[in-house]
């Protein structure tokens, strides 16, 4: 019973022994590595040195091209096509006739018109002498007068439905694909076919309503079209009065020549917008901008530490952002690691060339 009691004794000592020991151990360890650790090592980043310059601004924007003049050729008048003068697809002239309707129906009603014009006239003469002479009344004189004015405006009217049995090119153009052949009854609602004036093409695009102010007619533009490598020009000659509420932009048109046909109304176009240029701009590589929750930040070195700026940008290019707040010329900018950046972490700056 004594052994035991003192082998338990003895267990009990060595595993506070034991416990002590890793107890004072720890303490050491903890004391030597806080020495060490006090102090993390330096990130080394790289960065740029700001520098203002002047900015020419200029936007990308998606448009569509429309031909200067568009047409659909109908008829006003109904009735049988007698004859096709224009061939699909070929340039016709202004008042060049396209077709013709038949019109002896209305022929005919035009002498049978005439007949009683003529017979009415004879009697306004008439009365005019016997009014003179006091044989008859004024109003007797009137009605012979109003009767012959009213047949002469029924002749007129048959004579303008005749007139509108000849269909013309209402403007010089390219005339599209025919709906119709000869024998086809037409009426009003019936497409014959389309004419398309080319040689200059209108460009119509929308802005964003921030960039309103910055447009103004006469502005020249450059486009270009999908599998052309070619840019074209145009110049702003209209622009919307209004911002569109439901999109927030302005819509604006643009005029340009087309004299080889290159430019097919209803392509898509991609414009290069140049704005008011920015003096003293600021540029930045977009890789150096931190989105967060209430806008955009970037981190600059002060006195060998991260400092975290909130800034303000305007437009951005291909590779760069324009910023108008938060930062100045002669600021040094990270550009690299700035993801595990955090406020007054310590750094070493490795200068780049400066940003132009």
């Amino acid at each position: 019973m004594k052994i035991k009691t003192i082998s338990i004794t003895l267990l009990i000592v060595v595993i506070v022994g034991l416990i002590g020991y890793r107890i004072v151990s720890n303490k050491e360890a903890s004391g030597k590595g806080g020495q060490k650790g006090d102090k993390k090592p330096a990130v080394t980043v790289d960065g740029v040195v700001l520098a203002s310059n002047d900015f020419a601004n200029v936007i990308s924007l998606s448009g569509s091209i429309e031909a200067n003049e568009n047409v659909e050729i109908r008829s006003e008048v109904s009735g049988i096509v007698e004859k096709i003068y224009f061939t699909e697809g070929t340039n016709v002239s202004k008042g060049q006739v396209l077709l013709k309707v038949n019109d002896v129906e209305l022929r005919a009603q035009l002498s049978q018109a005439i007949t009683r014009q003529n017979l009415a006239a004879e009697n306004e003469r008439r009365a005019k002498l016997l009014l003179q002479k006091e044989a008859i009344s004024q109003e007797e004189y009137d009605i012979a007068s109003a009767e012959y004015r009213s047949l002469k405006a029924q002749a007129d009217l048959i004579q303008a439905q005749i007139a509108k049995t000849t269909i013309r090119a209402p403007f010089s153009g390219r005339i599209g694909l025919r709906n119709i052949s000869p024998g086809t009854y037409v009426t009003p609602t019936t497409l014959i076919t389309k004419l398309v004036s080319s040689n200059q093409v209108k460009i119509s695009f929308s802005i964003p309503e921030k960039y309103a102010s910055e447009v103004e007619n006469n502005t020249q533009i450059q486009f270009t079209i999908p599998n052309h490598p070619e840019k074209f020009t145009a110049k702003i000659y209209a622009i919307e009065p209004e911002i569109e509420i439901a999109t927030r932009t302005l819509k604006i048109r643009a005029s340009g020549e087309n004299p080889d046909g290159k430019l097919i109304a209803g392509t898509f176009a991609t414009v290069e917008l140049p704005l008011k240029n920015i003096k003293n701009a600021i540029r930045i590589p977009s890789e150096a901008v931190v989105p967060v929750q209430d806008g955009k930040v970037v981190y600059i070195a002060n006195n060998g530490k991260a400092k975290e700026v909130k800034i303000e940008t305007i437009t951005r290019t291909a590779k760069d952002v324009i910023v108008t707040d938060g930062v100045k010329s002669g600021d040094t900018l990270l550009t690299s690691g700035i993801m595990s950046l955090k406020n007054d972490a310590d750094i070493k700056v490795n200068l780049k060339q400066k940003t132009k």
